[in-house]
Order: structure tokens, then C-alpha cells, then sequence
């Protein structure tokens, strides 16, 4: 008969931590630990399995092949646990319960408060708590399980193939070039995005927004001239406005539109920045979560037809 009492679930997601964050003392942060109770909790865990989980690497240790072994199946383990966990809260709240939504700026007032604006209607009794991320700082939320779906870019996202995740793509969000209304090329026809090549461009100076303008310009042809470097799009629209530059702008961010700018959609070329949800694996089958979802595919839906109308 197997000894299932040597697999300690929370040991488990103390090596999968581990794995994920790379040392012992981000593993205890994240988990709220000390650095020596994580390691006594590993050194039984591989007690109890009775093979080395790690090896000394430098000054850190590092998972062994049985390690990597262990946690593929445990990653079994622990979406089926998530499976048990939906349906029993399922079971025990009915409609009622709270879903936590951690999702990056401009995700949050373009899809997820009209999500909870929606869910207040038709599901009044479950409660939706937001919290504002960095797209990648979403799945170290979601992984840690201080929320339980996140909003970020597919760029940003671990791959399909992780097991410790169930994607969900909700949007492919085109991106519009800003330019100052009195530009010679505002009202040109079949703006390509190759003819701004010359033109001072403004963008952040790291993190996924530096990075998403820079692909498009160079899948285009040309690297963009950084005239002026930001991250909100408060401040990237008002150097626009003001002659300043040119910007590539997501459509999902036309709420901030400004009456000295003009949004043109490019020809042939369009860029997007795919937007995806994602749960930890099992999770998608919990009532709360599934409701959640609806919302916010029922809001990507009617938001495509409503940005389409707003920029022709």
C-alpha cells in the first residue's frame, strides 16, 4: 500500500515557492516564514520522500532532478485541490463569496470595473475585490494565492504549458498612434506605421509599455527615437498634445483621449498587445470565478464594437 502520508501538501508548495522565487529567503517573504523554518520544512519534506530535494549551488541551493520530478506531479495534486476547493465553496456559498481580481492599469477601469459594475446586477451577493499590478506582478500574486484571477499581457505571462496556471485570452487590443492634431500626417490616408520612422517618439523608459512600442517599431523596420520618456498615458497624451512626439497608444486607453490629439488607426501593419486572464489550474470550475469571467468577456465583447464606432 502507498504511503500517501509522506506528501505533505504544504511542504509542496514550499518546494514549488522555492522553485518559483529562486532562494530560500524570497521563498519565506512570499510565504510569510522565516528563512530557517523554510529550510527545516524542505529538509523533512525530503525526509519523507527519502531523496535529496536540493544541492548547493555557489551560496544558494538549487532543485535537484528529483525535486523537478516531485513537483510535476504535484502540480496534479495541486489543481485538482483547487478543483475540490472551487466546488466545495461553490457548494457551501451558492451565488454568494468573493473572487479577488488583480489586473494591470489600464485593464482595471476598461474591463474590470464594468465587470463589477455588471456582476452587482446579476450577482449581487458575490463580492469582487480589485487590486492594481504590474502586468508580470499579477501571476506572482495569483502564484502566491493573494489573488485569485489575474489580467495581464500574454508578452508578460508564463507560457500555456505551466501547469500552475489556466489561461484564458480575453482581448487582442490594437495599438493606435497618437499625434498632435496639427501633424503633417493626422489626416494622411493609409498611415503606416513605418512612415513615423523619423519621428521623436515617447514611451516609458522600461517595463512592458518600453518593450511592446519598441516590438512593433522594429517588426515595422526602425527603431524609434525616444524623445521623452513616460509611463501614464495622462502625461504621454498631454507631450502629444503638445508637439512633443508621437506615441503608440492602446485602444483600450481612448478613454483618455484629449481634444489636441488625433488617433489614427494604422493600415496593413496594426500592432496589438494581447490581453489575458488566468487562474491557478482547477480554479476556473468555482462558481465565483466562471461568474467573473462572463463578466469581463461580456464587457471585451460590447467594448470591440463601442472603440471600433468611437475611432471611425
Amino acid at each position: 500500500m502507498a504511503e500517501w502520508d509522506r506528501w505533505d501538501v504544504k511542504k509542496l508548495q514550499i518546494l514549488r515557492t522555492l522553485r518559483d522565487r529562486g532562494t530560500v529567503t524570497a521563498t519565506a517573504e512570499t510565504l510569510r516564514m522565516t528563512p530557517s523554518a523554510v529550510s527545516q520544512q524542505l529538509t523533512n519534506l525530503a525526509r519523507q520522500l527519502g531523496v535529496q530535494l536540493l544541492e548547493a549551488h555557489g551560496r544558494r541551493v538549487r532543485l535537484t532532478d528529483a525535486a523537478h520530478l516531485v513537483l510535476r506531479h504535484a502540480e496534479a495534486v495541486f489543481a485538482q485541490l483547487e478543483r475540490a476547493d472551487a466546488e466545495l465553496a461553490g457548494y457551501l456559498q451558492g451565488e454568494a463569496g468573493e473572487v479577488r481580481v488583480g489586473a494591470f492599469s489600464t485593464a482595471v477601469p476598461a474591463l474590470v470595473v464594468p465587470a463589477v459594475q455588471r456582476l452587482r446586477t446579476d450577482r449581487p451577493a458575490l463580492e469582487v475585490r480589485v487590486r492594481e499590478a504590474e502586468a508580470a506582478e499579477a501571476y506572482e500574486l495569483l502564484s502566491a494565492g493573494d489573488v485569485d484571477l489575474a489580467l495581464s499581457l500574454a508578452a508578460h505571462a508564463p507560457t500555456a504549458r505551466d501547469p500552475r496556471f489556466t489561461r484564458v485570452p480575453l482581448l487582442a487590443d490594437p495599438l493606435d498612434v497618437a499625434l498632435p492634431a496639427g501633424h503633417p500626417r493626422a489626416a494622411e490616408p493609409g498611415l503606416r506605421l513605418a512612415d513615423l520612422s523619423g519621428e521623436p517618439w515617447i514611451f516609458g523608459g522600461s517595463g512592458p509599455w518600453s518593450e511592446i512600442t519598441l516590438t512593433a517599431c522594429e517588426a515595422a523596420g526602425f527603431v524609434p527615437e525616444q524623445a521623452h520618456s513616460a509611463s501614464g498615458w495622462t502625461a504621454i497624451l498631454a507631450m502629444v498634445e503638445a508637439g512633443m512626439g508621437v506615441a503608440l497608444v492602446p485602444r483600450m486607453a481612448a478613454a483618455e483621449r484629449r481634444s489636441g490629439v488625433v488617433m489614427r488607426v494604422l493600415s496593413a501593419d496594426q500592432p496589438r498587445r494581447h490581453v489575458v486572464a488566468a487562474v491557478r489550474r482547477g480554479a476556473e470550475e468555482g462558481a465565483g470565478v466562471a461568474h467573473v469571467l462572463e463578466a469581463l468577456r461580456a464587457v471585451v465583447a460590447g467594448r470591440t464594437r463601442d472603440l471600433s464606432d468611437l475611432l471611425k
